[in-house]
């Protein structure tokens, strides 16, 4: 949608009575915030928390904090290209977290290969997204590391918006502007890699239906 679809259909938005901040759309809040920058807050109340955990995740904490602000600086000043037809905000901003955690690609990839410190300072389910028990996935820590540290970049995306991000195929499709198609393509040679890797066979077989 372009800036000036954007703005008419934000003008259209503006005018509704809403009940209470509460039932607002993300979409909603976008569109009210082209009028009242301060709306905008509500989104970053939404959401800042979920894409800190990805960041954290992927970048750790050294530059967690730095994603998360880059993030919400950049969609606050696109919004008005947001396409308000999609009443959840959650995989734009993780698209826009994905390309900036981009600039730390390297401090991304040292992360993972330094596998003594990706079991150790990831949250305790950071693993088990990936594997079938926590246990399990905390002692394949290493395997997993090195896995995720050899993936291509694009791969790595794909994956990990997936399995820490909750996104649906269409949705990564979207975040990242490409096919559908090549959504499942990059996940399923990331998952086969992946699997790979891991001892014992952590990893089931099957698509995830998302």
């Amino acid at each position: 949608m372009g800036r000036g679809g954007a703005m008419t259909a934000a003008a259209e938005l503006v005018g509704t009575d809403f009940a209470s901040e509460v039932e607002r759309t993300d979409a909603q809040l976008i569109a009210l915030s082209m009028h009242e920058p301060e709306d905008f807050a509500a989104v970053y109340g939404r959401h800042a928390r979920t894409v800190h955990r990805y960041a954290y995740r992927r970048v750790g904490p050294e530059h967690a904090d730095d994603v998360v602000a880059e993030t919400f600086v950049a969609a606050f000043r696109r919004r008005a290209s947001y396409d308000l037809s999609l009443p959840d905000a959650r995989p734009w901003l993780l698209g826009i977290a994905t390309r900036e955690i981009a600039q730390f690609r390297r401090a991304e990839e040292t992360r993972y290969r330094a596998t003594a410190r990706l079991v150790t300072a990831l949250p305790e389910d950071g693993l088990a997204d990936l594997a079938t028990t926590n246990v399990a996935a905390r002692a394949a820590g290493s395997a997993l590391g090195k896995a995720l540290g050899g993936l291509r970049p694009g791969d790595r995306d794909v994956l990990l918006l997936w399995a820490w991000g909750d996104l649906s195929y269409e949705e990564i499709a979207t975040t990242l502007d490409i096919k559908k198609g090549t959504v499942r393509s990059r996940l399923h040679r990331a998952r086969k890699l992946v699997r790979a890797a891991l001892p014992g066979g952590l990893w089931d077989e099957e698509e995830d239906g998302r």
